[in-house]
Protein backbone atom coordinates (compact mmCIF):
# COMPACT_ATOMS: atom_id res chain seq x y z
CA UNK A 1 0.00 0.00 0.00
CA UNK A 2 1.45 3.19 -0.49
CA UNK A 3 1.66 5.76 2.32
CA UNK A 4 2.42 9.71 1.64
CA UNK A 5 4.52 11.51 3.48
CA UNK A 6 2.88 12.03 7.20
CA UNK A 7 1.40 15.08 7.59
CA UNK A 8 2.79 17.83 10.07
CA UNK A 9 0.45 20.50 11.62
CA UNK A 10 0.84 23.47 14.69
CA UNK A 11 -0.86 22.65 17.63
CA UNK A 12 0.23 24.56 20.15
CA UNK A 13 0.52 28.64 20.60
CA UNK A 14 3.68 30.12 22.65
CA UNK A 15 4.50 33.39 23.78
CA UNK A 16 7.35 35.82 23.05
CA UNK A 17 9.51 34.17 25.64
CA UNK A 18 8.92 30.74 24.50
CA UNK A 19 6.55 29.92 27.71
CA UNK A 20 3.21 27.79 26.10
CA UNK A 21 0.08 29.10 26.29
CA UNK A 22 -3.03 27.67 27.91
CA UNK A 23 -6.25 28.72 25.30
CA UNK A 24 -9.43 28.29 26.73
CA UNK A 25 -11.54 24.59 26.29
CA UNK A 26 -13.56 26.37 22.98
CA UNK A 27 -10.39 28.41 21.78
CA UNK A 28 -8.56 24.77 21.53
CA UNK A 29 -12.13 23.26 19.90
CA UNK A 30 -11.65 26.22 17.47
CA UNK A 31 -8.03 24.68 16.93
CA UNK A 32 -8.73 21.27 16.79
CA UNK A 33 -11.26 21.64 14.09
CA UNK A 34 -8.60 22.82 11.69
CA UNK A 35 -6.63 19.74 12.28
CA UNK A 36 -9.85 17.90 11.62
CA UNK A 37 -10.19 19.41 8.37
CA UNK A 38 -6.58 18.68 7.33
CA UNK A 39 -6.81 15.17 8.57
CA UNK A 40 -9.98 14.37 6.51
CA UNK A 41 -8.67 16.28 3.39
CA UNK A 42 -5.43 14.43 3.74
CA UNK A 43 -7.07 11.13 3.38
CA UNK A 44 -8.75 11.77 0.10
CA UNK A 45 -5.20 12.14 -0.96
CA UNK A 46 -3.55 9.57 1.08
CA UNK A 47 -6.15 7.04 -1.21
CA UNK A 48 -5.86 9.11 -4.62
CA UNK A 49 -2.38 8.41 -4.04
CA UNK A 50 -2.92 4.31 -3.71
CA UNK A 51 -4.78 4.37 -6.96
CA UNK A 52 -8.27 4.83 -5.62
CA UNK A 53 -11.16 6.54 -7.84
CA UNK A 54 -11.94 9.37 -5.32
CA UNK A 55 -14.38 11.84 -7.58
CA UNK A 56 -13.89 15.91 -7.69
CA UNK A 57 -17.55 16.98 -6.48
CA UNK A 58 -20.01 15.20 -4.09
CA UNK A 59 -18.03 12.03 -3.61
CA UNK A 60 -15.01 14.31 -2.42
CA UNK A 61 -17.41 16.01 0.14
CA UNK A 62 -19.04 12.92 1.66
CA UNK A 63 -15.07 10.95 2.33
CA UNK A 64 -14.49 14.60 4.13
CA UNK A 65 -17.42 14.60 6.03
CA UNK A 66 -17.42 11.29 7.01
CA UNK A 67 -13.75 11.29 8.44
CA UNK A 68 -14.40 14.40 10.17
CA UNK A 69 -17.21 12.89 11.92
CA UNK A 70 -14.93 10.32 12.89
CA UNK A 71 -11.85 12.67 13.47
CA UNK A 72 -14.59 14.83 15.93
CA UNK A 73 -15.56 11.80 17.52
CA UNK A 74 -12.19 10.48 19.11
CA UNK A 75 -11.48 14.10 19.50
CA UNK A 76 -14.61 13.98 22.22
CA UNK A 77 -13.59 10.86 23.37
CA UNK A 78 -10.45 12.38 24.53
CA UNK A 79 -11.77 15.35 25.61
CA UNK A 80 -14.20 13.53 27.88
CA UNK A 81 -10.95 11.63 29.86
CA UNK A 82 -9.14 15.35 30.05
CA UNK A 83 -11.40 17.45 30.47
CA UNK A 84 -14.54 18.47 33.27
CA UNK A 85 -17.94 18.02 31.96
CA UNK A 86 -18.95 21.96 30.94
CA UNK A 87 -15.36 21.87 29.58
CA UNK A 88 -15.90 19.24 27.31
CA UNK A 89 -18.91 20.73 26.08
CA UNK A 90 -17.45 23.85 24.86
CA UNK A 91 -14.45 21.76 23.26
CA UNK A 92 -17.05 19.65 21.35
CA UNK A 93 -19.78 22.69 20.55
CA UNK A 94 -16.63 24.59 19.06
CA UNK A 95 -14.98 22.10 17.27
CA UNK A 96 -18.58 20.70 15.86
CA UNK A 97 -19.55 24.34 14.61
CA UNK A 98 -15.98 25.37 12.99
CA UNK A 99 -15.09 22.00 11.42
CA UNK A 100 -19.08 22.81 9.54
CA UNK A 101 -18.19 26.04 8.93
CA UNK A 102 -14.67 24.59 6.95
CA UNK A 103 -16.94 22.09 5.16
CA UNK A 104 -19.67 25.18 4.64
CA UNK A 105 -16.87 27.57 2.95
CA UNK A 106 -15.70 24.81 0.75
CA UNK A 107 -18.38 22.86 -0.12
CA UNK A 108 -20.68 26.39 -1.44
CA UNK A 109 -17.29 26.57 -3.89
CA UNK A 110 -17.08 24.19 -4.99
CA UNK A 111 -20.91 22.32 -5.13
CA UNK A 112 -22.30 25.65 -4.74
CA UNK A 113 -25.00 26.27 -2.24
CA UNK A 114 -27.85 23.87 -1.18
CA UNK A 115 -31.40 24.60 -3.45
CA UNK A 116 -33.69 27.47 -1.82
CA UNK A 117 -35.00 26.11 1.37
CA UNK A 118 -32.57 23.14 1.82
CA UNK A 119 -30.29 22.90 4.91
CA UNK A 120 -27.25 24.03 4.49
CA UNK A 121 -23.94 21.87 4.50
CA UNK A 122 -23.15 23.18 7.61
CA UNK A 123 -26.57 22.28 9.39
CA UNK A 124 -25.90 18.70 7.60
CA UNK A 125 -22.90 18.26 8.61
CA UNK A 126 -23.95 18.91 12.12
CA UNK A 127 -26.75 16.49 11.86
CA UNK A 128 -25.18 13.64 10.78
CA UNK A 129 -22.31 13.93 13.85
CA UNK A 130 -25.28 14.20 16.21
CA UNK A 131 -26.42 10.99 14.37
CA UNK A 132 -22.99 9.11 13.94
CA UNK A 133 -21.50 9.96 16.99
CA UNK A 134 -23.33 7.69 19.46
CA UNK A 135 -22.45 4.88 17.14
CA UNK A 136 -18.58 5.96 17.79
CA UNK A 137 -19.15 6.16 21.94
CA UNK A 138 -20.37 3.14 21.79
CA UNK A 139 -17.28 1.11 19.95
CA UNK A 140 -15.04 -0.07 22.31
CA UNK A 141 -10.95 1.15 22.17
CA UNK A 142 -7.81 1.35 24.73
CA UNK A 143 -6.46 3.99 26.32
CA UNK A 144 -3.37 5.21 24.92
CA UNK A 145 -0.78 7.56 26.49
CA UNK A 146 1.56 7.27 29.23
CA UNK A 147 -0.66 9.49 30.79
CA UNK A 148 -4.10 7.38 30.02
CA UNK A 149 -5.44 10.45 28.58
CA UNK A 150 -5.97 9.45 24.97
CA UNK A 151 -7.66 6.27 23.40
CA UNK A 152 -7.35 4.41 20.21
CA UNK A 153 -10.54 2.96 18.68
CA UNK A 154 -10.71 -0.32 18.48
CA UNK A 155 -11.31 -2.83 15.54
CA UNK A 156 -15.21 -2.47 14.81
CA UNK A 157 -14.73 1.26 15.12
CA UNK A 158 -11.93 1.04 11.74
CA UNK A 159 -14.34 -1.17 10.30
CA UNK A 160 -17.47 1.14 10.87
CA UNK A 161 -15.19 3.71 8.81
CA UNK A 162 -14.10 1.97 6.33
CA UNK A 163 -18.21 0.90 5.78
CA UNK A 164 -19.18 4.21 6.04
CA UNK A 165 -16.93 5.41 2.88
CA UNK A 166 -17.51 2.78 0.79
CA UNK A 167 -20.77 4.40 -1.07
CA UNK A 168 -18.51 7.12 -1.86
CA UNK A 169 -16.39 4.95 -4.44
CA UNK A 170 -16.78 3.33 -7.33
CA UNK A 171 -17.92 -0.65 -7.45
CA UNK A 172 -14.46 -2.02 -8.53
CA UNK A 173 -12.83 0.15 -5.70
CA UNK A 174 -15.13 -0.98 -2.92
CA UNK A 175 -13.20 -4.33 -2.08
CA UNK A 176 -9.99 -3.08 -1.49
CA UNK A 177 -11.00 0.20 0.72
CA UNK A 178 -11.97 -1.22 3.82
CA UNK A 179 -8.43 -2.86 3.97
CA UNK A 180 -6.93 0.61 2.87
CA UNK A 181 -8.51 2.30 5.88
CA UNK A 182 -8.32 -0.36 8.44
CA UNK A 183 -4.46 -0.73 8.11
CA UNK A 184 -3.66 2.69 6.86
CA UNK A 185 -5.54 5.41 6.69
CA UNK A 186 -7.36 5.43 10.23
CA UNK A 187 -4.30 4.62 12.16
CA UNK A 188 -2.49 7.52 10.57
CA UNK A 189 -5.71 9.55 11.29
CA UNK A 190 -5.69 8.63 15.14
CA UNK A 191 -2.32 9.07 15.39
CA UNK A 192 -2.69 13.07 14.62
CA UNK A 193 -5.68 13.77 16.53
CA UNK A 194 -4.18 12.06 19.64
CA UNK A 195 -0.71 13.78 19.37
CA UNK A 196 -2.88 17.09 18.41
CA UNK A 197 -5.09 16.83 21.49
CA UNK A 198 -2.36 15.95 23.76
CA UNK A 199 0.00 19.18 22.59
CA UNK A 200 -3.22 20.93 22.90
CA UNK A 201 -3.98 20.42 26.68
CA UNK A 202 -0.32 19.37 27.71
CA UNK A 203 1.67 21.77 25.73
CA UNK A 204 5.35 22.17 26.87
CA UNK A 205 7.65 25.02 26.74
CA UNK A 206 8.97 25.82 22.86
CA UNK A 207 13.36 25.22 23.43
CA UNK A 208 14.64 28.66 23.43
CA UNK A 209 17.36 29.16 20.41
CA UNK A 210 20.72 28.58 20.66
CA UNK A 211 21.46 32.24 20.15
CA UNK A 212 18.91 32.77 23.22
CA UNK A 213 21.41 30.28 25.06
CA UNK A 214 24.22 31.94 23.88
CA UNK A 215 23.25 35.39 24.99
CA UNK A 216 23.39 37.08 21.25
Amino acid sequence: MIQPPAMRIKSRWFSGDGSAVRKSAAEQGGAMAFIAWRVAVQMVKRLRAAKFDVDAGTPYFVIVQEVLVFACALADRIAFLRLATEERAAFVVALVRHVARHLQDNADDLLGPPAEGAASHADRFVDLFNELSPHYAEFDGDPAGDDRKGFTPGFAALRYLGRRLEPALPEHDRRWLLDQVMATEAPEAIDIVQRSMRELFDPQPRPLRRASLAGE
